[in-house]
């Protein structure tokens, strides 16, 4: 594998490939596929046969360079594996590789030879197709997260056959059907086949009739009779008929769009608040995600199931229970749903209603930030689009008015859809963090800070924008890496700039004639430097201690420091120093006590430095400075350099360092709090991998800029002291002792009186501009929103929270942040537990990004969207062209026919099942329809299960064992019990993929699968007599059981399907709770039925019964009950498939199940299959199959694997062949020549066995 591997790394050379240009060929399709992902080494294609001196077997031919003995590859797969490999499409390690080849073979030995079969074979075809459908269920693609080789070579294996699948069998291969959408939509495959048409409808072929094949019958057999005659006319007459009623279906169904089932509420039960939704009629065929989510969400919310007082006198009022409080991450009141917000949501919906079920008294609390940028720039943009008017020209009363309006009419859009989520939020308790409440709380925490001396006043650098006008944090700043030069596009610019170039130019040396070399990225900060830096051991700098450099464009000179800093590796080893614009340059200035020249406005235009670039734009002096350094000569050189660009986030603008006077909060106290909280485990962070970046970040913290130079936000309550009194020196910006805090002017004014000895009236007071960073409100969120610094009741019932649930990108702005800030204000750590979930990626692991199109709309999954809607809505985003355009090839792609409607509940499971304790998801859409595929299986069980009940049914008041439940019952109960534990367990550890998987399994494999087959004669045979009744009767209990204890379980998850199916069921008591969502958790100590023995004896019987299937899968058994006979080694075994032997017959279609025990012979006609070390399966086909036919089959098979493999074994035994051949091919013919001697002994088994019975 290691040779192999090394050849996927090998320099491409220039090749020509011939390909056959059929375009049915699989053989050539998969090479020329395989071209298109290696476009840097694409061969020249010829689709002529290759020269006789090449001596190519065939084609596909790929030879490479001159065509040598050693450059010539033949056949489809070795052609494909060198070409995947020069595009990096054959795995990225030996793993991935050996999968790949796995499926190679999977492709040449399981699908080709079905594929290329006539529709006789299509049970084979479908045999085949399941098994990869099987394989396809956790995954996107085979192998590996993109598309490999492996892909490559089962689509063009299946693409002929599955062309022509019928409809109603692609339904059955959800997965299968999804996987081949998405590669043949691919760019490179849509190259090579142009579209795929897949077919709509099976049309029944008439026979045509002329002269010709008249005589033709006439002559090769006996002239046909007028009774013949008239029977095959009436035939075609028939299917003509047949013909026509189908084409008028399909034109009807056509012309009228699909039918959705649909709620509507009638007046009479609008009128009656009693009656929420109608429960009585029957349920629809089908399960439907809008019949099922109508209605429910405004009655949870009308009966106040989701606020703590539900169900108790006071909130107060002990519960031995406990308490559970959480708090919404408030999203930006500009902001709408994305993914992200999903994941978020379904996680924290469903540990909240996990928690209510339990009986905890339970708060989620909602609320929603300003978001101060975001904000201010949407209405900013709707104000210079609507009215042409700028934020300046309304001055700051009338634009935060304007904000306001925008906020009351637009503001709650993200509400709305929280509540298409099902979120479970006390929607009484919802907090905007402008309002009064929480904005007294802001003010309050400031001044509280500020009088501590936490909060000072400051000139550093801070993270600008240009455009913004103002200081931005540093999560709304995005690293754009770039490789080398690049242009980019800059807010007020016509032109692109250039970045990712190192200039470099030298200083000349004062009273010599040396000069210094340096480099730069940013050529126009040079006229803000104010030294050169050299490290204190460079043996090239050592004579120039002491020394200066002159400014070319001023009669500045500047001193060449020494400076650990430094690396003496990079370049000439001298660095330009400019204090005033680089973050490290600072921190040299402070230490060498350098000047700070700042250079920059805060509009970007050039301050302090001589003509002719004072007052040009910053990227248009790096132009003119650039030719001003060649003009004089000192111009060096220019290069491409790798490097980081920050760029705004909000504006698109480049963020440029600089020196502002700004309120900082000192960090260094609160963070070593906050890190010693979670090293003495008084706050617990989950999962554990991420304590490292907690310590990281906690232990190295820096002081907290919380100024913004904006006009929506927190106004900071600090003033600027001017007193009246000639004893008292006027102060400067930068001096703390001159600004004072209060809650209102007057306050202030007292305590500058007071603070300078003067009387109140000679102070004069100027309230800062500037508002608060919004992370420094949503910091002291989970208690502001309980009226925090007042005493309230829910502050003291409900802070501290118990839980602290987000995504792991926000660890520090926003976690650590509340941690530091509840210890300082309140002395109390907000939570007591942190959950942290991984961040949601595309199918492929990419970031989403609206300029890759995959940025998707929660709700566009739950109703569904075609790709046209896709498109349409990246018309309304900011896209130029050449994006646009991308971003639609990446979603036709990924969504070729568009999101089909998926539902809340399946968006939720899906999301829940994704959920790995890690730092990524990588969430294929397309799966999460599996899961609406799940509920409609709910949906048809539960229909089932209801009508089997019956009526009448009465449940018994408690969920107990009766003592006479059947061998079914008591194993379904211990499967019950079972998930039970499981979900339990995983809701304690946060484990989402446990619950979620436990609860399908049951539901789907346990109850579905083969509880509710195995009692389909229990119930038939009900009437029958008394001892037949009483076992129903307990067989009912236990299906109710089973029904509803399943649907608690999943209750937290999917909110929605569980309640309707459960308002269908009888209760148990007239006490029990009016919802599923208040009803009680399912608990292991009321479920403790769990029985190791007839998990094992089930388990035993399920591996029979599945035998059993393959067998009569394998003989075409479809509806044709044969006899089997159960060899078993030992009369315990004997005892125990006696036992189960209803159940045996009823899930394998048997005729009747006798056991048998080793002494007793079998009779002869059976078809034989070992189901396990205890019992062999013999199955009697004798009298039910043609013998002879099946024999013929089998013999030519027999034939066609003994060519194969005496092909196969004539290529092994030649001189060369172990020297020319990859040892990868080898390898690959040994395994083909092994599984076809299998399948020989195999064939020649069963014609043995046939032969018996003839």
């Amino acid at each position: 594998m290691s040779s192999q591997l090394a050849s996927c790394v090998s320099p491409p050379e220039m090749a020509t490939l011939y390909a056959s240009p059929h375009p049915d060929d699989f053989r050539s399709l998969l090479p020329l596929i395989a071209a298109e992902y290696s476009p840097s080494s694409r061969p020249r294609i010829v689709t002529e046969d290759p020269p006789a001196s090449l001596n190519a077997r065939s084609r596909p031919t790929l030879v490479l360079g001159s065509g040598g003995a050693d450059s010539v590859l033949s056949g489809s797969n070795a052609v494909a594996w060198y070409l995947a490999c020069q595009g990096r499409r054959a795995g990225v390690d030996a793993k991935q590789q050996s999968q790949v080849w796995q499926w190679l073979s999977f492709a040449d030995n399981e699908l080709t030879p079905v594929a290329c079969l006539q529709q006789s074979s299509r049970v084979e075809l479908m045999r085949v197709l399941k098994v990869l459908d099987q394989s396809l269920a956790p995954r996107t693609y085979l192998v590996g997260e993109s598309i490999t080789l492996a892909d490559m070579a089962v689509a063009t294996a299946v693409l002929l056959p599955f062309k022509y699948v019928r409809p109603s069998d692609r339904k059955t291969l959800t997965n299968v059907t999804r996987w081949f959408t998405t590669c043949i939509n691919q760019p490179q495959f849509l190259k090579v086949l142009g579209e795929i048409a897949l077919c709509e409808k099976m049309v029944p072929v008439t026979p045509k009739t002329n002269a010709a094949a008249n005589a033709k019958a006439g002559s090769g057999g006996p002239p046909k009779t007028e009774a013949q005659l008239k029977k095959e006319a009436k035939k075609r007459e028939k299917l003509e008929k047949f013909q026509q009623k189908k084409e008028m279906e399909a034109k009807k169904k056509s012309q009228a769009p699909t039918e959705v089932v649909k709620y509507v509420c009638s007046v009479k039960q609008k009128k009656k608040k009693s009656i929420f939704k109608d429960v009585v009629s029957p349920l629809p065929d089908s399960y439907s995600p809008q019949y099922v989510e109508a209605a429910w969400y405004p009655w949870w919310e009308k009966q106040g199931f989701f606020k703590p007082e539900y169900g108790r006198r006071s909130i107060s009022d002990q519960n031995p229970r406990g308490i559970f409080m959480m708090c919404i991450p408030p999203p930006n009141v500009t902001g709408s749903l994305h993914l992200g917000h999903a994941l978020t949501n379904a996680i924290q919906d469903s540990l909240t209603r996990w928690h209510r079920m339990r009986g905890e008294t339970t708060l989620w609390n909602p609320g929603c930030d300003h978001a101060g940028i975001a904000t201010q720039v949407v209405v900013e943009k709707k104000l210079m689009r609507e009215r042409g008017q700028s934020r300046h020209d309304l001055g700051r009363d009338s634009f935060i008015q304007e904000v306001w309006k925008w906020k009351n009419e637009k503001g709650d859009r993200i509400y709305h859809q929280l509540k298409k989520l099902g979120s479970s939020l006390d929607w009484d308790r919802a907090c905007f963090t402008m309002d009064p409440k929480l904005s007294f709380a802001v003010q309050e925490a400031f001044i509280r800070m500020h009088d501590e001396g936490v909060i000072y006043r400051s000139k550093r650098l801070v993270n600008w924008s240009c455009t913004l006008n103002s200081a931005i944090s540093d999560i709304e700043v995005d690293k754009k890496e770039l490789t080398g030069r690049t242009l980019l596009p800059v807010p007020g610019y016509k032109e692109k700039v250039e970045f990712g170039v190192l200039v470099s130019f030298a200083y000349k040396v004062d009273g010599s004639d040396e000069e210094v070399v340096v480099a730069t990225t940013r050529i126009e900060t040079m006229l803000g430097d104010t030294a050169v830096a050299v490290h204190p051991a460079d043996a090239r700098y050592q004579h120039l201690k002491g020394k200066m450099v002159l400014h070319p464009f001023s009669d500045r000179k500047m001193p060449i420091v020494f400076d650990d800093f430094v690396d003496m590796g990079f370049g000439t080893g001298a660095v330009k120093i400019t204090p005033a614009h680089d973050h490290n340059d600072y921190e040299v200035g402070v230490r060498h006590n350098l000047a700070f020249i700042n250079i920059l406005d805060e509009n970007g235009l050039l301050i302090n430095v001589p003509p002719p670039f004072l007052g040009m734009k910053r990227f248009e002096a790096r132009k003119a400075v650039l030719q001003a350094l060649q003009d004089r000569g000192q111009f060096k050189e220019i290069k491409d350099n790798p490097m980081v660009v920050p760029v705004c986030s909000r504006s698109k603008d480049i963020v440029e360092p600089l020196l502002k006077p700004q309120w900082y909060v000192s960090c260094s106290d609160m963070g070593r709090q906050a890190a010693d909280a979670v090293r003495e485990g008084r706050l617990k962070i989950i999962p554990d991998h991420h304590l490292k970046t907690w310590f990281n970040w906690m232990d190295n913290i820096r002081d907290w800029c919380i100024s913004r130079q904006l006009w929506w936000g927190h106004r900071i309550p600090a003033y600027f002291i001017t007193v009246s009194d000639p004893s008292v020196t006027p102060g400067e910006d930068m001096d703390g002792h001159y600004w004072v805090s209060g809650r209102s002017e007057e306050e202030a004014r007292e305590k500058a009186a007071k603070r300078f000895n003067v009387s109140p009236d000679k102070i004069s007071l100027r309230q800062d501009e500037d508002v608060l960073d919004t992370w420094f409100s949503s910091g002291i969120f989970p208690f502001s929103i309980f009226g925090w610094p007042n005493e309230t009741q829910d502050l003291s019932v409900f802070y501290p929270g118990t839980l602290l649930e987000t995504g792991h990108d926000i660890l520090f702005f926003w976690v650590a942040r509340m941690v530091m800030m509840g210890l300082k204000l309140t002395g109390k750590l907000p939570f007591k537990e942190v959950y942290l979930h991984a961040v949601v990626r595309d199918a492929h692991g990419r970031k989403m990004s609206k300029s890759l199109g995959n940025v998707i709309d929660p709700l566009d999954v739950i109703t569904g969207i075609s790709l046209e809607g896709l498109h349409a809505q990246l018309v309304d985003s900011n896209l130029d062209p050449l994006e646009m355009e991308k971003a639609k090839q990446g979603q036709k792609s990924d969504y070729p026919n568009g999101i089909p409607e998926c539902g809340t509940d399946a968006l939720r499971f899906a999301l829940c099942a994704y959920t790995s304790q890690g730092r990524d998801i990588n969430l294929d859409v397309n799966r999460i329809l599996g899961y609406r595929h799940f509920c409609n299986k709910l949906w048809n069980a539960v229909k089932f299960a209801m009508k089997s009940l019956g009526d009448d049914f009465v449940p018994a008041e408690k969920a107990q064992l009766s003592g006479e439940e059947s061998v079914s019952d008591r194993w379904i109960l211990s499967r019950l019990s079972a998930a039970v534990a499981l979900c339990d367990a995983g809701f304690k550890a946060y484990d989402f993929p446990t619950i979620t998987t436990a609860i399908y399994n049951f539901w789907l494999y346990e109850l579905c699968d083969v509880y509710l087959e195995s009692v389909k004669p229990v119930f038939s045979k009900a009437e029958d007599d008394a001892a037949s009744q009483r076992q129903a009767l307990v067989c009912r209990q236990t299906l109710y059981t089973c029904l509803e204890v399943g649907l608690r379980l999943l209750s937290p998850v999917m909110p929605f399907v569980t309640e309707e199916l459960y308002q269908r069921l009888p209760r148990r008591q007239q006490s029990d709770p009016p919802s599923i969502c208040v009803t009680s958790y399912p608990e292991t100590a009321e479920f403790c039925w769990s029985s190791e023995e007839a998990d094992r004896d089930m388990d035993f019987i399920m591996t029979v019964v599945k035998t059993i299937r393959s067998l009569r899968a394998d003989y075409n058994l479809t509806k044709t009950r044969a006899d089997c006979y159960l060899q078993c080694v030992d009369t315990a075994t004997a005892s125990l498939v006696q036992k189960y032997s209803l159940q045996i017959q009823t899930l394998s279609y048997s005729q009747a199940v006798i056991p048998l025990t080793a002494g007793q012979p079998v009779p002869e006609g059976c078809a034989v299959a070992i189901a396990s070390d205890r019992c062999t399966v013999n199955l009697m086909l004798k009298g039910l199959i043609d013998v002879e036919k099946e024999v013929a089959k089998l013999m030519t098979k027999e034939s066609d694997l003994e060519k194969q493999m005496e092909k196969l074994r004539e290529k092994m035994v030649k001189n060369d062949y172990k020297e020319k051949v990859p040892v990868k091919v080898q390898e690959q013919d040994a395994e083909k020549l092994r599984q076809s001697q299998t399948e020989l002994e195999k064939v020649k088994e069963a014609v043995e066995n046939f032969r018996k019975m003839m």
